[in-house]
């Protein structure tokens, strides 16, 4: 006999191999066996596909027996997913496996830019379907889960319904989330002049990054690059290897599910120890650093600051690395951390500012894109094209000069010397123009890519907060339950659409004027060069 289930929630499909299901619909299951949260079965309307486990109780005829064998009596016996949703990377359950466990010998490894990420299990069968489907789940995985076990930019969740699984927010709406929260870990959302924002950090701190030292193990026979970082509310350095940032990375990706953690600069698996790829990741860092510390919430937790003050003890380290890979308020129940204003929040008005934050990052995302093009060409110009243009100015005027000295005149000594020091002065401006960009378009460059990655963040978080809402619609009879939760992920998600502007014209604000103030020096430079030129002619005369 065919296998049942009921639908306890609406389910539109969203993706290639799911289906639309209906509440209170029954719908036949292929297989009870679940993929990564996801039954696989057939609707009303004849559709097969996968849709939500959470969202349906099974139906079955359950015949018990005696011992003597007879059967006692029929009934129907409901089994519902709800209470237990497996592998959705972050859950209620504290016991749910984490994006990167590790084990305390990796940070023994002699590769420095290995991810201390162990395999996450994912949740897969090994027995084939009982009904053909697609190869692969479509859109599993949550950009910022992707870049907790790889730290590389990656490509943005096309399955926004997934991504609210995943995060927790569906388990925290549907109350299932459960741990014990400390005064200490509650995260405070306050009502300010445009709306919640995070509580302002009352002990604010920043966190220098040396440039890095090459270090060495087994007897030189390994290599691998530190970084010293001091923060100032220590002013004691610790080391950290790039491996140690992108364990962190993993644990914050983990814990703050509405919160945009800031990418890490990329991997490279070659030339690992050249002195240009070196600079490039500590301006990375520097900014991820500045980002980090600069949020009110990510810089005071618990496990960031264990990164950022845990010395030379060896045992130290360990023990809070392990209290950090068992943290159980991850996920689902990082929302049970957050305490909201008691001011009620308007769904609709919260809604309508999503939309638009939505547009604005879309439309921001596109910008940086055409900006990045537009001072790479600009950049490779100056270094190449424009150099070459004032050097070939430059030796033509000193070919200019050595004619002029054939003729043997004492007169026209003064000016022969004037040409040609104007020639060298044109060459040395050609080395100022290919210089120019390191001191001013990098830096932009820089910016941009620090903001890519909070970017590429952003579609996860806001399908979180959006799952919350159509879920508040599609259950009317359970609003009034479900509200307040809905209530406390919109708080924490508008919170950090504010921090995100505040930053953002916080930075923008100081490159642009950085940038401004190093093209005037550059051009004055140029100018003054001209100046000490022309003087020459002068001093002839």
């Amino acid at each position: 006999m065919a296998l049942k289930a009921k639908v306890l929630y609406d389910f539109h499909s969203e993706n290639p191999g799911e289906i639309s299901i209906a509440e209170n619909e029954v719908v036949t299951l292929f297989s009870e066996e679940e993929l990564e949260g996801w039954l696989e079965g057939e609707n009303s309307r004849g559709e097969a596909g996968l849709f939500p486990a959470s969202y349906v109780e099974i139906i079955r005829d359950h015949i018990t027996s005696n011992n003597n064998g007879f059967s006692l009596t029929q009934t129907q016996v409901q089994t519902s997913y709800t209470s237990s949703q497996p592998h959705r990377g972050f859950g209620a359950d504290s016991s749910s496996f984490h994006t990167s466990q590790g084990s305390d010998d990796d940070w023994d490894d002699e590769w420095d830019d290995s991810s201390p990420v162990a395999n996450v299990p994912q949740g897969l069968s090994s027995s084939p379907p009982l009904h053909p489907v697609a190869t692969s789940l479509p859109g599993r995985g949550s950009s910022q889960q992707q870049q907790a076990k790889s730290s590389a930019t990656v490509g943005r969740n096309l399955n926004r319904f997934s991504t609210f699984v995943k995060s927790g927010g569906e388990a925290f709406l549907l109350g299932e989330a459960s741990a014990f929260v400390r005064d200490g870990d509650r995260i405070c959302v306050v009502m300010g002049k445009h709306g919640p924002e995070w509580q302002e950090d009352p002990y604010p701190f920043t966190c220098t990054i040396d440039d890095p030292t090459k270090q060495t193990k087994f007897k030189g026979m390994k290599s691998y690059m530190s970084y010293g970082l001091t923060p100032t509310h220590t002013n004691v350095q610790v080391n950290r290897r790039y491996k140690h940032f992108d364990w962190l990375y993993g644990r914050l990706v983990e814990r703050f599910p509405v919160i945009s953690v800031p990418h890490l600069p990329e991997k490279q698996a070659t030339g690992r120890f050249e002195e240009d790829f070196l600079s490039k990741r500590r301006k990375g860092l520097i900014w991820w650093m500045n980002h980090m510390t600069s949020h009110p919430v990510l810089a005071h937790c618990d496990v960031f600051q264990h990164f950022l003050t845990c010395g030379a003890d060896e045992k130290a380290w360990k023990q809070g690395k392990r209290k950090a890979e068992r943290d159980e308020l991850v996920g689902a129940n990082f929302f049970l951390t957050i305490s909201p204003p008691s001011v009620p929040l308007d769904l609709q008005e919260v809604e309508s500012k999503i939309e638009g934050f939505k547009t604005f990052t879309k439309k921001m995302d596109e910008n940086i894109i055409v900006v990045n093009t537009s001072i790479n060409e600009f950049g490779r110009k100056q270094i190449s094209g424009f150099k070459k243009e004032y050097q070939k100015v430059g030796q033509s005027f000193k070919l200019l000069a050595q004619a002029f000295e054939l003729d043997q005149q004492v007169y026209s000594v003064g000016l022969n010397k004037a040409i040609s020091y104007t020639g060298e002065s044109y060459e040395a401006i050609g080395e100022y123009f290919a210089d120019q960009p390191r001191q001013d378009l990098d830096l932009i460059s820089d910016l941009l890519d620090i903001y890519k990655g909070h970017l590429a963040n952003f579609p996860d978080i806001i399908h979180v907060q959006k799952g919350a809402l159509t879920k508040v619609k599609d259950c009317p009879k359970k609003e009034g339950e479900l509200h307040d939760r809905c209530n406390i992920i919109s708080f924490a998600t508008l919170a950090e659409i504010q921090h995100f502007h505040r930053t953002r014209v916080r930075d923008f604000r100081s490159q642009m004027q950085y940038h401004l103030r190093q093209q005037i020096s550059f051009f004055q430079k140029i100018t003054a060069k001209l100046e000490d030129a022309l003087q020459r002619y002068d001093d002839d005369q």
